[in-house]
């Protein structure tokens, strides 16, 4: 357990790095969702990862089934895509890139990269990634947690998917009739 959590955790410390290196270089806000609005659901998201990642004393370790290298491995391999997914779209997204719901100063509808088959490929990157955590550590609290971030980032893609409606209109619906809410849209 002690190595698939290292290969797990690798690319969650990369992915944390690029956001807070990414961060410094976006556009000014100009409309953003309220604050209640951002606080439930990152509660949930935090919570979540809580869920997932963190040991209480040996509370929720509970296998979910036999241990085996295959869940390992798969754990592994769907973190490393998942967090792949999320670094790709954040790098499509650029300057207009921001952790709450907001329209930036010229925003632009992105369709390039993942955005091209998903609306929202960095909250499927993570929901992969959180995916691939609960098969590598393999514990019940970790469906707990993998349910709460799932729920998070459904709850945040809604209320981001309303907001471009409002700005972009036709072309958002155009976009959203082409592409998958958070699994891709292959046809």
């Amino acid at each position: 357990m002690a190595v698939w959590r290292a290969l797990i955790m690798f690319p969650w410390f990369v992915f944390c790095a690029y956001w807070l290196a990414g961060a410094a270089k976006t556009r000014r806000t100009v409309e953003r969702e309220p604050f209640w609005s951002r606080s439930g659901v990152l509660a949930m998201e935090i919570l979540g990862f809580v869920l997932l990642f963190t040991d209480w004393g040996g509370a929720g370790l509970q296998q979910i089934f036999p241990r085996s290298f295959a869940a390992g491995a798969a754990g592994v391999v769907f973190t490393w895509l998942g967090i792949g997914l999320a670094v790709w779209a954040r790098w499509h997204l650029g300057q207009y890139w921001s952790a709450r719901v907001t329209l930036k100063e010229g925003h632009e509808l992105i369709r390039t990269g993942p955005y091209a088959r998903l609306r929202h490929p960095i909250y499927s990157g993570l929901d992969l990634a959180a995916l691939g955590g609960v098969l590598a550590e393999d514990r019940w609290r970790g469906i707990a947690g993998l349910f709460l971030i799932v729920a998070g980032y459904w709850l945040k893609a809604r209320r981001e998917e309303s907001m471009l409606a409002s700005q972009f209109g036709p072309g958002f619906e155009e976009h959203r009739r082409l592409t998958g809410f958070l699994f891709p849209k292959l046809f």
